[in-house]
């Protein structure tokens, strides 16, 4: 009898271990990241009451004779299965959708959890925010712009930092260059100087009536009978250098004298096929007479003094229209070192070699005046503005330059930092590939500069995670940067964790040590950015385990109940 009331007794506790491991499920079936647990029971050590005998000629052999003892809490098993991810719409809310556990470090020790609802302290550090234990990450993300301390596990958020500037490097050219071209599609020649002549103190421009005498350009005037003489360098058509021709004239007193028209008909003179005139402006302009591919350029224009005379001359003649025997114009904004922004415009023109086309800079905002000594606008030089030889394969895929000397680069000076070249590389494609610029047969070509690698200064405006963990910083210059790296943990057996509280874990033995992942690598789950992971409770299953233990509970009451009265009955027989 002391048996059945010793059994019914552990029965009570074992099914009051049930309803407390239910009851405390259902407490937490809304609370983040928790994870639900379940009760075993086993029997206890059985009494033997007689042993088993074997058989023999005249017997047949008897099992055992043996009475439990009751039943025992063999274990309290946590369910480690993922709870449901819902949106949060909070930027620093992650859940991890698969394996893992954030780590996080509370001064002394890593802990681990999946309660994903981080925050930011006064230092701007990540950390959660019930109990400022701070985030921890991998890698060195970060660590090179300065967002992230070398030796320093903890992530740092750059509310408190500023992107400097970034010049531009390199241009990225896409598109293709349409091989179709009709012959009414090629474009003539046009340079224009970047000095306009004028006469009457600037009031009026010159023109090519205007006599050379009365050019507001004079500091000290030719004098009369005097030999006048500008020396003339350039490139002609065909892409022939010649160099300080001399263009004379005879002077004379203010009002009479040669004009204008003299110094046009001998430049005029210089080229193959080309025309100088002076616009409404009082520019020199210098126009081809025949469209196609073009190289004519003015490179040099110095006046040479008589006897103490000097006149200004124009120092560079830039790009109006690019010769070509066919062109594709584009622009895109380039920015300096002190992130100011310019805008530049080039050329693409096809030459008279088959499947071969330049690259022209005809312009860029902003930069310093061009000076005869400082731009080679044909050559390979510091200061190249054409790119020669771009070629094409026949099956329209790129194929690199022509030529070993030629670089896909250019350089430019700009005003509010002369002394800076910058020096911008033009990315156009991988040779034998359709990765960049291309040359297919279409209607119109569609070749432009892609995009380019420079910002200005900016601050930091947003933060997201995306699903590898990486905390990206969008700052106000449209730039996004990768401050850090959530670190996540991995073990060999999650359920031998052991509960810290407040939905983190501790390591023990039997988890095995953690493995520090990066997320969606190694086995680790991918990140759901705002968003965090529910309790993976099911209140139906709490409600039955309830319901279980209850029956359980007076079952084994009844028991004791049972052995009572009998032992009542028993007292009773001396009455």
């Amino acid at each position: 009898m002391g048996s059945a009331l010793s059994a019914g007794v552990s029965g009570l506790k074992a099914h009051q271990a049930m309803l407390d491991v239910a009851g405390n499920n259902l407490a937490n079936v809304n609370t983040t990241g928790f994870k639900g647990s379940s009760v075993t029971f086993s029997e206890l050590l059985s009494q033997t009451i007689k042993g088993a005998s074997g058989s023999s000629d005249n017997l047949g052999g008897t099992n055992p004779q043996q009475v439990g003892s009751g039943v025992e809490v063999t274990g309290v098993r946590k369910n480690m299965t993922q709870g449901n991810i819902v949106s949060t719409g909070q930027d620093l809310d992650v859940a991890i959708d698969g394996n893992g556990y954030f780590v996080l470090n509370d001064g002394r020790q890593d802990i681990y959890t999946r309660v994903g609802s981080f925050g930011i302290d006064e230092n701007n550090t990540l950390v959660d925010p019930n109990t400022g234990y701070k985030v921890q990450r991998i890698g060195s993300f970060g660590e090179t712009e300065g967002f992230q301390s070398l030796g320093d596990s903890s992530i740092h958020i750059p509310w408190d930092a500023s992107m400097p500037a970034n010049s531009t490097g390199e241009l990225v050219m896409n598109g293709n260059l349409r091989s179709s071209a009709e012959s009414n599609d090629a474009e003539a020649h046009i340079l224009l100087s970047n000095l306009a002549f004028t006469s009457s103190g600037g009031d009026i421009a010159a023109s090519s009536t205007t006599y050379l005498s009365d050019l507001d350009q004079w500091a000290t005037a030719l004098g009369a009978g005097s030999t006048g003489t500008i020396l003339f360098s350039g490139i002609k058509e065909d892409g022939t250098v010649f160099t300080d021709q001399p263009i004379t004239w005879t002077g004379a007193a203010a009002g009479t004298g040669e004009t204008m028209q003299s110094i046009l008909d001998q430049v005029t003179a210089l080229y193959d096929d080309s025309t100088a005139i002076l616009n409404a402006e009082g520019n020199i302009v210098l126009t081809a007479n025949t469209a196609g591919y073009n190289l004519a350029q003015v490179t040099g224009m110095s006046y040479v003094a008589a006897a103490g005379d000097s006149l200004t001359m124009p120092t560079y003649f830039n790009y109006t229209n690019v010769g070509g025997n066919d062109d594709k114009n584009f622009t895109i904004t380039i920015f300096d070192d002190m992130g100011e922004q310019h805008v530049l415009s080039g050329t693409f023109v096809k030459t008279d070699t088959i499947n071969t086309w330049d690259l022209l800079i005809n312009s860029i905002t902003g930069e310093r005046a061009g000076e005869w000594g400082a731009y080679d606008i044909h050559n390979s030089d510091s200061l190249n503005r054409r790119i020669s030889g771009i070629e094409f394969n026949t099956d329209g895929s790129f194929k690199g330059l022509n030529s070993l000397t030629e670089r896909a680069e250019f350089s430019v000076q700009f005003e509010n930092n002369p002394s800076v070249t910058q020096t911008i590389v033009l990315n156009l494609g991988t040779p034998g590939e359709f990765t960049g610029l291309t040359q297919f047969s279409s209607q119109q070509s569609s070749a432009a500069a892609l995009t380019q690698d420079g910002y200005e200064a900016g601050s930091l405006s947003g933060i997201s995670i995306e699903n590898s963990g990486m905390v990206v910083g969008t700052f106000t210059n449209g730039v996004k940067v990768d401050v850090a790296a959530l670190q996540i943990g991995l073990f060999q057996n999650p359920e031998g964790l052991e509960a810290a509280g407040g939905g983190s874990f501790v390591p023990t033995a039997n988890s095995g040590e953690p493995i520090a992942s990066m997320a969606t690598s190694g086995g680790a789950g991918s990140i759901r950015g705002k968003s965090l992971e529910k309790s993976n409770v099911d209140i139906a299953t709490e409600f039955v385990n309830l319901m279980v233990a209850q029956n359980g509970y007076q079952a084994n009451a009844r028991t004791i109940t049972v052995a009572n009265d009998i032992l009542r009955e028993l007292t009773n027989l001396i009455r």
